[in-house]
């Protein structure tokens, strides 16, 4: 948006530009031709014979002038009306301008406050990770360890029992390695 403000501003100094050469040139065309105007009169008496060559002239004359001066009222409503959009586009873009910074504003806090509750939902569900891997160690690893504890020595004494006779020490000290 400031590009397009400073073309804009770039684009109103060079026609600014364009109509100051052109005032000054007509200011300087009308001031030679003042300047001439005692020249000429001290040629009157030549001119006087060369009056209906100038009287031909004369119309184009006027109609120069004339022209000049319709180009500068038309360069000069069209200078203020490209200075009136200009005013329009700088005030438009100061408005979009102002607009966007809102939208990032808001952006950016909801982005924050978003990354926050994330952040809180995140440490709630590790919390509560945390909660049901010790629930499910204390509440069932522990019991099915007793339970294996206890269907150990129930196989031990189903072993002991079913052999009938004393086991040797290597196979007690086997049995008493895989059960510690």
């Amino acid at each position: 948006m400031t590009a397009f403000v400073i073309i804009a501003a770039v684009a109103l100094v060079v026609q600014m530009a364009v109509m100051i050469g052109l005032y000054k040139a007509t200011r300087s065309a009308e001031e030679r031709i003042v300047a001439l105007v005692p020249k000429v009169e001290s040629m009157l008496p030549k001119l006087e014979a060369m009056l209906p060559k100038i009287e031909a002239t004369l119309p184009q004359v006027e109609k120069f002038i004339a022209v000049s001066h319709t180009t500068i009222d038309q360069v000069r409503q069209q200078v203020l009306e490209i200075t009136g959009k200009s005013s329009e586009i700088l005030s438009l873009v100061h408005v979009q301008v102002g607009r966007v910074d809102e939208v990032m504003a808001d952006a950016s806090h909801r982005a924050r406050v978003q990354l926050e509750r994330a952040e809180m939902v995140i440490e709630d569900s590790l919390s509560r990770a945390q909660q049901t891997i010790g629930v499910v160690h204390s509440g069932v690893m522990r019991p099915l360890r007793e339970i294996q504890g206890v269907t150990a020595g129930v196989k031990a004494a189903v072993t002991f029992l079913a052999k009938g006779s004393r086991a040797n020490v290597n196979q007690i000290t086997h049995d008493e390695e895989m059960f510690i």
